[in-house]
């Protein structure tokens, strides 16, 4: 007798995202610009690796290579590891608990919020209308994915996903560590460049090797963005903030105090997001 077929859940999943390897595996709903990024860095790389390193092995050291491939490795597997990984999405309620819900209010709409108290203080749950629940503190609803993610920081499509609480330290790592390999990469581009004009100039050296001065150039143009995201994103998970919460979309000092770190960073901020 042949067993039923058990329906997973992410078949009747209500949000827009894609799942690839029967469910293991998911993106946003529009992952072109996320292979984009997964192009430039693979491609760019490989030029490096085809072109950069062989020269530099000989002319400066055999650990060259060895410290871009660790590099590389360790950017793209973080890369796959956000993109592909669930952000944090909080389930939608049954039809049976929203309809309670909503009995609970003799009929009407829930509210659009409701106050609860985490750590002794007063903190307002946002309702969603299209999930139906309460989201928790710190949570939002993302537009283009269509679902609530918890501890909602942005969604990034770059990387293809909304970052949030299950996948934002590998989304901390690929950005850090990418910003660590334009810069090796784009050194490693400039030094070959530079040996090899020794004598014979810098158009010759460019005539010669036009993929190094390709390489240096994209580098280049990208090294600052990184750098700066990486910036920002450090002085984010000092502040234990969201970027979500840094731009004023959700700037409440009542969940700054309930989240915080610790008492003396409470103490610290009490003037500047006094009530």
């Amino acid at each position: 007798m042949a067993s039923r077929r058990v329906t997973r859940k992410w078949e009747v999943f209500a949000g827009r995202n894609r799942f690839w390897c029967d469910g293991r595996l998911m993106t946003a709903p529009h992952p072109g610009v996320f292979l984009l990024t997964l192009a430039l860095i693979c491609g760019t790389c490989a030029l490096h690796f085809a072109f950069d390193c062989p020269f530099l092995a000989v002319r400066v050291s055999a650990a060259v290579p060895a410290v871009g491939a660790a590099l590389f490795v360790l950017t793209l597997a973080a890369l796959l590891r956000t993109a592909l990984s669930d952000p944090g999405i909080i389930p939608r309620a049954a039809t049976a608990e929203a309809a309670a819900l909503e009995a609970a209010e003799a009929g009407r709409p829930p509210p659009r919020a409701r106050e609860v108290l985490v750590r002794g203080r007063p903190v307002k749950l946002k309702y969603c209308f299209t999930c139906k629940m309460f989201r928790p503190p710190r949570a939002s609803h993302c537009s283009l994915c269509d679902n609530c993610v918890d501890r909602f920081d942005h969604h990034c499509p770059w990387v293809g996903n909304c970052v949030g609480k299950r996948n934002y330290r590998s989304f901390y790592t690929f950005v850090v560590s990418l910003s660590f390999l334009a810069v090796f990469v784009f050194a490693c581009a400039v030094t070959h460049l530079a040996l090899a004009a020794r004598g014979a100039g810098v158009a010759a050296a460019l005539h010669a090797s036009p993929a190094s001065a390709l390489v240096a150039a994209v580098c280049f143009l990208s090294v600052w963005s990184v750098l700066g995201l990486a910036g920002f994103h450090t002085y984010l998970a000092s502040t234990d903030q969201t970027t979500n919460e840094d731009v004023g979309i959700f700037r409440s000092c009542s969940i700054r105090f309930a989240f915080s770190l610790s008492s003396l960073t409470t103490e610290r901020f009490r003037y500047f997001f006094a009530d």
